[in-house]
């Protein structure tokens, strides 16, 4: 994967650099090399490289002066939330100064009357409905690194999860959110309720990976908890069949809060890792819908008859809370259990559902072309693809033939009318595959918006766009050597 050559005038300033840094932030500036290493990478660990320094702010006026400081300098800024990233959205360069928002993790107000929460971008995923559930109210976006990941980073990446497929991605229920800019102006977008008049630069700004400012607060909604919910696990002779129930499911017009899919490789991978006490099937679906008693009858009705329709070898509805648990159980152990197995990549590319058996076969096929295992498993419901390629990182050619793999998948979701990423984003994974989905002309407007909110092209450098395309805005903006090495 190249990134660009660091720019030796940036390099040469480097204690420079440090000492102002540590002016505006005199305990908070991460400069020795051993500790730099930790912000190395993101989760796309096959790639890494130490940053110039790493700063560790409380506050937006910090974020602010920092920002400042490294415009004035010309010094590239790479945003970090808690570096979960799977497409290595935060991978920094040699000549970048981290700003991680680990330390800005409060929550700062709390409206159960207009249904919102406001807090700093740092705050993890899960702990948002930790701090409302006393209240009745839940945040709905759950990524399976909840656990991990933070806020500013689900908005960087427009993040998902299980039940996006009812509640929507991050921007669905985004309200408002604090932005400083690279020059360290601070703005506000949107609001309490969510619309105001004008642009929606809001929308902009989520899903724009870090390339257009830093999010250091966030107004987002709550919903209230529902009456009660319930899984329900069916499993299949065939990953086709198993696609094809999931297109007759959405077709119907029920909507269940969540539509899971995995396969074998998973399957198998979970059950010695968690002991979830799935069947031996070639996939399995979870789906799960919510309500009242009465609403969650009627749904698991039409959803049985369905699956009946595709002969599954098992229909198992959850009785009680812990046999529920049981059922998410591997699904929420999926990746940390195929990483058991040895290195993989994850890919997110989307599709439309009804092209789901056909790309499920097209998978394997491709799969056995290059000689390399693919597990899968994904939110179904909405199409977004989790392929999960296996290699050995100590195998030479190994990662290159995988990534190969992985670009011919994705090529595959953008030919049947989906998109190279549901949730994790492009980063330096997918950069390279844009010209894929988007013609010139579509990626020149999308760095024209770039220019305008960071002229110098400071933010998140090597991201997102092709390289030689990000290389032109670098060189025009006269910054260094910027040579691909």
């Amino acid at each position: 994967m190249k990134m660009p050559e660091p720019d030796a005038h940036v390099l040469a300033r480097r204690s420079e650099i440090v000492a102002a840094l540590r002016r505006i932030a005199p305990d908070a500036v991460i400069d020795d090399p051993a500790e730099t290493r930790v912000y190395e990478c993101d989760a796309l660990s096959a790639y890494r490289c130490a940053p110039l320094a790493v700063v560790l702010p409380r506050s937006t006026q910090t974020v602010s002066e920092i920002l400042a400081l490294c415009h004035r300098l010309k010094v590239p800024v790479v945003p970090r939330g808690a570096g979960t990233s799977l497409a290595g959205g935060s991978m920094p360069t040699a000549d970048s100064v981290v700003i991680g928002l680990a330390r800005m993790n409060e929550v700062l107000e709390i409206a159960p009357d207009d249904r919102l929460v406001r807090v700093q971008a740092g705050r993890t995923n899960l702990s948002v409905t930790s701090a409302v559930e006393g209240q009745g109210f839940f945040y709905a976006p759950d990524p399976s690194s909840q656990l991990a990941c933070a806020i500013g980073g689900n908005i960087a990446m427009n993040s998902g999860g299980a039940h996006c497929l009812k509640y929507g991605v991050t921007t669905n229920n985004l309200l408002g959110v604090r932005l400083v800019l690279m020059d360290g102006t601070i703005v506000d977008l949107g609001g309490p309720m969510g619309e105001v008049s004008g642009l929606d630069l809001m929308g902009v700004v989520c899903g724009a990976e870090g390339q257009l400012g830093i999010v250091t607060e966030a107004t987002l909604r709550i919903l209230p908890r529902p009456v009660d919910a319930r899984p329900v696990l069916v499993a299949f002779d065939s990953s086709e069949t198993a696609g094809a129930c999931v297109a007759a499911i959405i077709r119907s017009g029920v909507l269940p809060v969540a539509i899971e899919f995995m396969d074998r490789p998973c399957i198998a991978a979970t059950e010695a890792h968690a002991q979830a006490g799935y069947p031996d099937c070639e996939a399995l679906l979870i789906i799960e819908v919510e309500g009242s008693e009465p609403e969650i009858a009627e749904q698991l009705h039409i959803i049985r008859d369905i699956a009946r329709s595709f002969s599954p070898i098992e229909f198992r509805e959850s009785q009680s809370e812990e046999e529920s648990r049981r059922i998410w159980l591997g699904r929420k152990s999926a990746f940390g259990a195929m990483g058991q197995l040895g290195d993989y990549i994850c890919l997110d590319g989307t599709i439309p559902v009804s092209a789901l058996p056909s790309v499920l076969g097209e998978i394997g096929r491709l799969a056995d072309q290059y000689g390399l295992s693919v597990a899968n498993v994904f939110h179904a419901g909405d199409g977004n693809m989790h392929p999960l390629i296996l290699y050995d990182a100590n195998s030479a050619g190994q990662l290159d033939k995988a990534e190969a793999l992985g670009a011919d998948i994705l090529r595959l979701c953008v030919r049947v009318g989906g998109c190279l990423t549901g949730e994790h984003g492009v980063g330096i994974e997918k950069r390279d595959l844009m010209s894929e989905q988007y013609s010139i002309e579509d990626l020149q407007a999308q760095m024209w918006v770039k220019d305008v909110f960071d002229p110098d092209w400071l933010l998140n450098a090597a991201k997102v766009f092709p390289l030689h395309l990000s290389g032109e805005r670098v060189a025009a903006a006269g910054r260094g050597d910027h040579d691909a090495a």
